[in-house]
């Protein structure tokens, strides 16, 4: 949740839709020409602004709209402005991002670096601080800001060498900054108002009343053509969409974002450590179980794509085996969906948590791979309940603070040293401690958490 959220007392929540029926081939490579485009754009913004020389324009960006309309790139892609102007925008904000975590990690460095004075601190705090001022810096040119900051950085500036400190933090952003962000996937595209509505399907200007369609039109780069994508529910949205590709499925998926409002709950004041799991959904430090039946509905889940694999790859985008076997497929997901759901509003509601511990997965490791933990750190990046957690949590106005992970499941939450488990049990030969895995780990959770 960001800083205007909170003084607004929302939160982001995403909403998504599903097509109803498999998408032809040819509008789904209408749809993946859109999404190739899109990637292009951002990648030749990518290119072209973000490095240290392109600081000045971008903020508020337009100055890069421009120039993008001038470079004639548009039409060398005859890509429709409502998705070039977004693709521009959305690079835009990636790069700012970009900025934004190198200056944190800046900032960081400066507070812990005991060789600076205070009043060098604070230069350097407000050269992060003033876009222009950081950009001259960076640079080596004179800083010229307006006149009543000017005065206030002639001030700093006269208590500090400022060429050796500008040098400095320039040594940081060459050393932490993601020079060339780039993107390799084309999955899909944001798409604004003016590219897409909904409604019913009509041909020859009339409805079809026996076989009645709702769903969304979206724009494709012919003129006044659109591809119409039958929906599995009848809402309509007026906000930025994401549209997702999913061709191995002939589907979609469109993300919606809104701002829902926060609960606050005064009598929310616990401090909880939890362990995940696949088979048991959530497990408490006291031991308390939520979502035992998840490891079932996600094997019923798999089992059917197997089952249904070798089937699905043979039958064509048209007919009834394969229809029915997304249509299965997407109650199986929306059944999974609405039991993890309900079993984290229990645990929340049962609990009363303040602030959730839980252990932060490792990252895949450059220096070589190891099979066990890069499956299950892949799993869990993009784990429903994962997921779903962090969205209740912001919900409820619940902190959720991840935890250095690694051993968690092997350290005795009693004395600290290592030991081992068998099956569901773990056991520590150094203090004779036994006690459930999961309840162990989620312990250990919670002191780590505690000390952070």
């Amino acid at each position: 949740m960001d800083a205007r959220q909170r003084q607004k007392g929302t939160a982001c929540r995403t909403l998504h839709q599903y097509n109803k029926e498999p998408i032809p081939d040819e509008d789904m490579k209408k749809l993946l020409e859109i999404a190739e485009d899109y990637r292009r754009v951002k990648n030749y913004v990518y290119a072209r602004y973000g490095g240290i020389g392109s600081l000045s324009k971008l903020y508020p960006g337009y100055t890069v709209q421009n120039e993008m309309t001038a470079s004639g790139f548009r039409t060398e892609l005859g890509m429709p402005s409502v998705y070039f102007y977004r693709a521009v925008f959305d690079a835009l904000a990636d790069i700012k991002s970009q900025w934004a975590k190198t200056k944190a990690k800046a900032a960081s460095l400066i507070g812990k670096n005991d060789r600076f004075t205070a009043e060098e601190k604070h230069y350097l705090r407000f050269l992060l601080k003033t876009p222009n001022a950081f950009e001259a810096a960076l640079n080596q040119k004179p800083v010229q800001l307006p006149q009543e900051i000017q005065v206030k950085y002639e001030e700093l500036r006269q208590c500090v060498d400022a060429e050796r400190l500008h040098k400095y933090l320039a040594r940081q952003v060459r050393k932490y900054h993601i020079r060339k962000l780039h993107s390799d996937s084309a999955e899909g595209f944001a798409i604004t108002e003016r590219a897409y509505r909904y409604g019913e399907e009509k041909k020859g200007g009339k409805d079809i009343s026996a076989t009645r369609r709702y769903g969304i039109f979206i724009a494709t780069k012919e003129n006044r053509k659109r591809v119409f994508i039958p929906l599995t529910d009848e809402n309509a949205y007026d906000k930025q969409l994401y549209i997702k590709l999913k061709p191995e499925e002939s589907g979609v998926e469109i993300h919606i974002p809104i701002e829902i409002k926060v609960k606050i709950h005064r009598d929310y004041t616990n401090e909880i450590g939890l362990s995940l799991g696949m088979e048991q959904m959530l497990t408490t430090h006291e031991g308390k179980s939520y979502g035992q039946q998840f490891g079932a509905l996600h094997r019923e889940l798999a089992d059917y794509m197997s089952a249904a694999a070798s089937t699905y790859r043979r039958e064509k985008a048209n007919n009834a085996g394969r229809k029915k076997y997304l249509a299965r497929k997407a109650r199986l997901d929306a059944k999974i969906e609405s039991y993890v759901n309900h079993e984290i509003n229990r645990m929340l509601e049962e609990e009363k948590p303040k602030i959730l511990y839980l252990p932060k997965l490792p990252k895949n490791s450059a220096a070589g791979y190891h099979k066990e933990i890069n499956y299950s750190v892949g799993v869990w990046k993009r784990g429903l309940i994962r997921d779903r957690l962090r969205q209740k949590c912001l919900e409820h106005d619940v902190e959720m603070v991840e935890v250095f992970g690694k051993g968690i499941s092997s350290q005795c939450s009693r004395c600290g040293a290592e030991a081992g488990y068998s099956g569901d049990v773990f056991r520590c030969g150094n203090c004779g401690y036994e006690t459930d895995k999961k309840k162990n780990a989620a312990l250990n959770a919670l002191k780590r958490g505690k000390m952070q």
